[in-house]
């Protein structure tokens, strides 16, 4: 029996290499596979998920953004989701004041008005190292991209309560960005979902925690 595939996508501004970093080990220790697509708008993202489907349910998934936009797709498209694996979901419905929105949208007015550079200042060790890479990768996408993730919504609790597949999320008890509540609550939405919990001194591997708890929600 051939290895399960499982698609997960990077949060906003991030990219695949992060999204290998974390991932591709814990699936392998439970016999799937990772794909990670190269993707940089909202809209390849959505593509990816598409061109991954072949004819039989998928897994997928992904980080922040990608979270969202997996969930989403798979509301859509109920017959070709076979589970999920969602970390750090940001927000529900739309984003309003959600702390993500906030700082994609203050980070795409600081790369646009003083430089990719100046927006860089302050973050230190792995998340700066990340951020340099991943940023600088997206190029003149990367303020277009910050400004779109920023408004864009989110599955609404309705919807998520429809998602019945086994569900994996990793939410952290201490990251202002992404509260726990917010996993909370779509832990608590979707049927056959289980949470597992990190914190910030267990960035990043630990959000790897997700297949875990998928495997267990099976």
């Amino acid at each position: 029996m051939p290895a399960e595939t499982v698609l997960l996508l990077p949060g906003t501004a991030s990219d695949e290499v992060f999204v290998r970093s974390v991932f591709a080990d814990p699936l392998s220790q439970v016999g799937a596979v990772l794909t990670a697509p190269r993707v940089r708008t909202l809209s390849e993202r959505l593509t990816a998920l598409e061109n991954a489907f072949t004819g039989h349910p998928i897994v997928v998934g992904g980080v922040s953004l990608g979270a969202h936009v997996a969930a989403a797709w798979a509301v859509r498209n109920p017959g070709k989701c076979a589970g999920l694996i969602l970390a750090l979901p940001a927000w529900t419905g739309t984003p309003e004041h959600a702390p993500a929105a906030q700082a994609a949208k203050i980070s795409a007015e600081i790369v646009a008005n003083q430089g990719l550079e100046t927006a860089l200042q302050g973050t230190t060790g792995w998340l700066r190292n990340e951020l340099t890479r991943a940023w600088r990768g997206y190029g003149d996408q990367l303020v277009p991209h910050l400004e779109e993730a920023a408004t864009s919504a989110a599955p609404t609790l309705e919807e998520l309560k429809t998602l019945d597949v086994p569900t994996g999320i990793v939410g952290c008890t201490d990251d202002p960005i992404h509260p726990i509540e917010i996993a909370e609550q779509w832990a608590n939405a979707i049927p056959r979902a289980v949470l597992t919990t990190t914190t910030l001194d267990a960035y990043p591997h630990a959000l790897g925690r997700a297949v875990q708890a998928w495997q267990r929600a099976r």
